[in-house]
């Protein structure tokens, strides 16, 4: 039976560089328009971390250089970096249709702002590094001249960090859902989306923040009113004890059952942990909804029930 998917790509369906990003598309293309064969609605969300990195350096090179030019603000970063991954993606997406005789679905790209509360604790504590190393002479000069948070990163060199803010609404849903409902296959909230907040009367303003894009998937596929949330990640399925002598994979979990693994500190922050809190999320929501955490070559199986792991209640 077809489903309405919501799917959430992971860095490795898009490279990390800009020739990278140009190869790794073009199978990203195959197995999405694999599951719009077998007569799935899919709408696309995908991560930026490279990208944005590359353009966020890119554009305080650029300052350097040029000082008339000005700081551009990490939100403008975020919406280059939508832009710039829409257009390989739709290219490769329309590509992969038309060479298979499907001449009757446009592909776009949404620029898509995502609400977050102003007052989020996440901006006391911000956890998200971004930008090019530096040394620690180097950090303190950029901390001086732009206030920004900066720190030492892993033992690697020191960058800046940003906040993580929880998703509140997607701005641009009604446009999503219409696109969709008229037969367009979107892709959207790249990178989790531009965080935005309401400011006075109607204006939105761009935060210096990074929206997970689990997070942010997981939103709309709750507004979009999606049967399945397909989260793609660099394992074919989760694992409990991974790495350890009794680590086991799991086909299925409860929500409750999710919850008492995360308590159990089984799922490593930053990586597989808000995967799987947005899979649960995702599944409580409504009844009859059920999310998938698998590789993006096995989501056409994960969907037959044949591999991944399947969240539901």
């Amino acid at each position: 039976m077809s489903k309405r998917i919501v799917i959430a790509l992971g860095g490795n369906a898009l490279g990390s560089t800009l020739p990278e990003q140009a190869e790794a598309v073009k199978i990203t293309a195959r197995a999405i328009v694999d599951l719009i064969e077998d007569g799935n609605q899919v709408v696309i969300a995908h991560g930026n971390g490279p990208q944005v990195g590359i353009i966020n350096n890119a554009m305080s090179a650029l300052q350097r250089e040029d000082p008339e030019q000005g700081y551009t603000p990490l939100s403008v970063c975020g919406a280059m970096s939508q832009a710039y991954i829409g257009y390989d993606l739709q290219n490769a997406l329309r590509e992969e249709l038309l060479d298979r005789g499907i001449t009757n679905m446009p592909v776009c790209s949404v620029i898509t702002q995502v609400e977050v509360d102003a007052s989020d604790p996440a901006f006391e504590c911000p956890t998200k590094p971004i930008g090019k190393f530096m040394t620690e002479a180097e950090a303190q000069a950029y901390q001086s001249s732009t206030g920004e948070v900066v720190r030492e990163d892993a033992g690697r060199g020191w960058r800046r960090y940003v906040a993580s803010p929880k998703p509140k609404h997607i701005i641009e849903a009604g446009a999503i859902r219409a696109l969709t409902e008229d037969g367009h296959l979107v892709i959207c909230c790249g990178g989790g989306g531009i965080p935005v907040y309401r400011t006075e009367k109607n204006h939105l303003k761009g935060a210096a923040a990074v929206i997970d894009k689990d997070f942010a998937s997981e939103l709309l596929a709750e507004q979009l009113d999606a049967d399945m949330l397909i989260i793609l990640t660099a394992v074919e399925k989760v694992a409990i004890n991974f790495r350890k002598e009794n680590e086991r994979w799991l086909d299925t979990m409860t929500p409750a059952e999710a919850k008492q693994f995360a308590a159990e500190g089984q799922f490593a922050p930053g990586s597989m942990l808000p995967k799987v809190e947005a899979a649960v999320k995702f599944a409580e929501s409504k009844p009859g909804r059920e999310s998938l955490i698998t590789l993006l070559e096995k989501a056409r199986d994960g969907i037959a029930g044949k591999t991944g792991t399947v969240v539901r209640q």
